[in-house]
């Protein structure tokens, strides 16, 4: 998995849902739409990076549905 392709797909995503008046549905939104459309593959390459780098290049809605929407890699 190339994880900057990753990044840049999870910050597309994040732009739509941050137009979301109230945030806390927007890190939902993001979070289900990771779950529900990204295979496991592409989601633990993700979280693995958030625990690694610290989410280093991610916006802050999707480090934040990641980190408290997300369970941890398996």
């Amino acid at each position: 998995m190339d994880i900057e392709n990753l990044l840049h797909m999870a910050n597309r995503i994040a732009e739509f849902f941050e137009a979301m008046p109230d945030q806390d549905e927007a890190r939902d939104g993001v979070a289900q739409h990771l779950q529900r459309y990204w295979e496991p593959r592409m989601r633990r390459t993700l979280q693995l990076h958030v625990q690694h780098h610290q989410g280093a290049g991610l916006r802050p809605l999707v480090l934040e549905a990641i980190r408290d929407r997300m369970s941890a890699p398996g």
